[in-house]
C-alpha cells in the first residue's frame, strides 16, 4: 500500500470542499437549496473584459507559455490601480508580481519565507487557508485574538506578552473575513510598527475592499510598509472574475524576488486572454464599483432580514462579501445550527468555527445569492 505524505496528517479536506458534496447529494434528492454559504460572486464581469478576452483570443501569439512575471501591461495595470485607489506607488518591474489567483501566493510567500519549526501568527476568526499551508511547510500556527468587544482587531498587549523569538510571519485581512470589520490606517501603522520591533513580516490579505466599503484601504499606504509588508489582492471579488484566477503580490523588490523564485518552480503565466481581460477590469471607472454595490447593498438589506429571522444579530459596522452575524443566546453549536437549517428549510449557511474558535456563536452569509433568492429563504421561516 502507498502511504501518503506524514504533512497530509496535518491538514483535512477545505470545509466547503466536503460540505459541498453534501449540498449537492441533496441538491440531487431534488431538496431546493439555496446557498448562501459560498464567496463566488454570481455577477458577470463587465462587457470590456469580456471583449478584451475574445479578441485576445484570436491573437495568433497568445497560446504559448506566458511570463512568469505576467505581460508588462498588465503589471503596469496593477501599478495604475493601487495609484488611484489607494494613492500606493509601485513600481511595475519588481514590485508587482501577478498570481493565479491570490491563494496560490499564500502558499508560495509560505515556502520562500517559512522554515521548519518556525512560527506564524494567525488571526482567530480568520481564513482557514492560513492555517493548513502553515502545517504543510511544517510551521507552527500561533493564534492570536480577535473578539468583536475589540471590533476584530488585535489586540496589541496580548500580542507582545506572546513568545515572538521565532515569529516569522503575521497574517492579517482588512477588510477582514469573515466578520468584515474595516481596520484602519492607524490599526495598520500600529501593525507595520510591531513588525518592525520583531523582525516578522506582515502579509495582508486584501481582496473585499471595493464592496460595500466607502474608504477603500491599502497596508502599503503606510510609511515604510514595504520594508516589512506584502500585500495581497485579487480580481476575484472586485471584478467578478473568481473562477480566472487572477491575483497578486506587492512589496519591495527584495520580497517579490524571493516568492518570484518559488513561483516559476512551480507553475507557468497566466494564459494570454485572461491576463489582457484583467487589465480591461483594472481599467474600469468608478461607475463599476457603485453599480456593483448597489445590487450588494440591496443583498445585504435582505439578508439582514433573513438573520433577524434566525434571531441573529448583526454586525452592522462589517463591509465586503459577506453579513456576519451573532446566534441567539443559548445556541451551543453553530455547526449543528446551520446543520438543522440544512435540512429543514434547505438553506446552507456558513457556521463561524471553521474560521476559528473564536468564531463559535456566530454565522456568515454570502452576498453572492440573487436577491429573488434572499427573499424566498426569508418567506421559508
Amino acid at each position: 500500500m502507498i502511504t501518503t505524505a506524514k504533512r497530509l496528517d496535518t491538514v483535512e479536506e477545505y470545509y466547503f470542499s466536503s460540505k459541498l458534496r453534501e449540498v449537492r447529494q441533496l441538491m440531487s434528492e431534488g431538496k431546493p437549496i439555496i446557498n448562501m454559504g459560498i464567496g463566488s460572486p454570481d455577477l458577470s464581469p463587465s462587457k470590456a473584459v469580456i471583449e478584451a478576452v475574445a479578441s485576445a483570443i484570436l491573437d495568433e501569439n497568445g497560446h504559448g507559455y506566458q511570463s512568469y512575471q505576467g505581460l508588462p501591461e498588465l503589471r503596469k495595470g496593477m501599478a495604475d490601480f493601487y495609484q488611484n485607489q489607494f494613492g500606493v506607488e509601485l513600481n511595475p518591474n519588481n514590485e508587482i508580481l501577478p498570481l493565479m489567483g491570490s491563494k496560490e501566493g499564500i502558499m508560495h510567500i509560505s515556502l520562500a519565507f517559512l522554515n521548519e519549526g518556525d512560527h506564524v501568527l494567525i488571526p482567530n476568526p480568520g481564513y482557514p487557508t492560513y492555517t493548513s499551508v502553515t502545517n504543510l511547510v511544517g510551521a507552527v500556527p500561533v493564534y492570536y485574538d480577535l473578539k468583536e468587544a475589540n471590533s476584530w482587531e488585535p489586540d496589541f498587549e496580548a500580542l507582545e506578552k506572546l513568545d515572538l523569538s521565532k515569529v516569522k510571519i503575521m497574517w492579517l485581512g482588512y477588510p477582514h473575513m469573515p466578520t468584515g470589520a474595516r481596520g484602519s490606517l492607524a490599526l495598520f501603522e500600529k501593525l507595520v510598527a510591531f513588525a518592525k520591533k520583531h523582525n516578522i513580516l506582515l502579509v495582508n490579505d486584501n481582496p473585499y475592499s471595493f464592496v460595500l466599503n466607502d474608504n477603500p484601504m491599502s497596508l502599503l499606504q503606510v510609511e515604510g510598509a514595504k520594508e516589512v509588508a506584502l500585500e495581497l489582492n485579487s480580481l476575484s471579488k472586485t471584478f467578478n472574475m473568481a473562477g480566472w484566477r487572477v491575483g497578486m503580490v506587492l512589496g519591495s523588490p527584495e520580497i517579490i524576488d524571493a516568492v518570484l523564485k518559488v513561483k516559476s518552480n512551480m507553475d507557468s503565466g497566466m494564459f494570454y486572454g485572461i491576463q489582457k481581460g484583467a487589465v480591461a477590469a483594472l481599467n474600469c471607472d468608478k461607475s463599476w464599483f457603485e453599480d456593483q454595490n448597489k445590487i450588494y447593498r440591496r443583498r445585504r438589506e435582505l439578508t439582514e432580514k433573513l438573520a433577524e429571522k434566525l434571531g441573529c444579530e448583526v454586525y452592522a459596522a462589517g463591509v465586503g462579501l459577506f453579513v456576519w452575524a451573532k446566534l441567539p443566546e443559548g445556541i451551543e453549536s453553530s455547526e449543528k445550527f446551520i446543520d438543522e437549517i440544512l435540512y429543514e428549510k434547505h438553506i446552507f449557511i456558513t457556521p463561524g468555527t471553521i474560521f476559528g474558535s473564536n468564531g463559535e456563536g456566530y454565522i456568515r452569509f454570502s452576498l453572492c445569492v440573487k436577491e429573488e433568492k434572499v427573499q424566498e429563504a426569508i418567506d421559508r421561516f
